[in-house]
């Protein structure tokens, strides 16, 4: 305590200069009306700059829990799209009904990308969805703009996906506007562009027709959009078309993914598999 003492009476002078200072300059911010504004108006534009700060550290620290809410969100609204799709009218002039269990075929679960690769010929996706989700083998996966892949193994909590970017697998597929048949490979070179195969060089296809997945698919629903044509050109004596599709899946940023039950999934496949000999 001494030594403080001590300290406090070698320092007067500085100090009472300090203190003299700072009664100097309040008396200026309070007694003077040009710097009592100046003072008012720095004091809350710095206020108003923390505040900004705070609340955007607040909102980043949130992203996280608003993105996992906004793909629930959408897989609500997915589901429902695959109802609309169920009850809409065939042309046809033949009355149609759909069944509850046709109207309900489809259930996609929302769930989070936390590893993939894309520069690989065979790539694949993590996501944090498993047996516990009720995901299993075998079944489609999406984004909110296209087609993503194909689930090949789970564990309880995560599954393995087979993506599109893999040049063994593929996906069956149609044109939109004309609903000709065909299926999509990606040929391992650029990661936004796969190639339809099997379409007729007599069937006309455009620059900029939508290549969505096909009423014959086992894995996918019908009309998932896949990508664009963006090249058709046809080789000499060949058959088919050759088109480029530049994908709307975009790979690189892909964060969250919709894998879609199937109910009648394992019906389809018994039923399929088991054709008994025509008598």
């Amino acid at each position: 305590m001494n030594q403080l003492f001590q300290f406090l009476i070698r320092q007067r002078i500085i100090l009472l200069f300090v203190l003299l200072e700072l009664i100097n300059v309040w008396s200026i911010f309070k007694y003077d009306d040009f710097q009592h504004v100046i003072y008012l108006n720095t004091t809350n534009r710095w206020a108003a700059s923390l505040l900004a700060t705070g609340r955007e550290i607040k909102t980043y620290h949130h992203l996280g829990e608003v993105n996992a809410e906004l793909a629930l969100e959408n897989s609500r609204l997915r589901q429902e799209i695959f109802k609309l799709s169920a009850i809409k009218q065939p042309e046809s002039k033949v009355p149609y009904f759909v069944s509850s269990a046709m109207l309900n075929r489809y259930a996609p679960v929302a769930s989070k990308v936390i590893d993939q690769s894309t520069q690989m010929s065979q790539n694949y996706l993590t996501i944090d969805k498993g047996l516990v989700d009720g995901i299993k083998p075998g079944m489609a996966v999406i984004s909110s703009t296209g087609v993503v892949g194909k689930v090949m193994s789970c564990t309880s909590n995560l599954s393995l996906v087979v993506s599109v970017l893999h040049i063994e697998n593929n996906v069956s597929a149609k044109i939109k506007s004309t609903g000709e048949l065909g299926y999509i490979k990606w040929p391992g070179i650029q990661t936004e562009v796969v190639e339809m195969m099997d379409v007729s060089k007599y069937k006309k296809v455009l620059k900029g027709d939508t290549i969505v997945t096909s009423d014959y698919n086992v894995v996918f629903p019908p009309n998932i959009p896949i990508g664009i044509v963006a090249k058709v050109g046809l080789e000499k004596d060949e058959t088919f078309h050759n088109i480029k599709v530049m994908l709307l899946t975009n790979f690189s940023t892909l964060k969250y993914v919709y894998v879609i039950k199937n109910h009648l999934l394992d019906q389809q496949i018994k039923l399929e598999t088991s054709k008994p000999k025509p008598e």
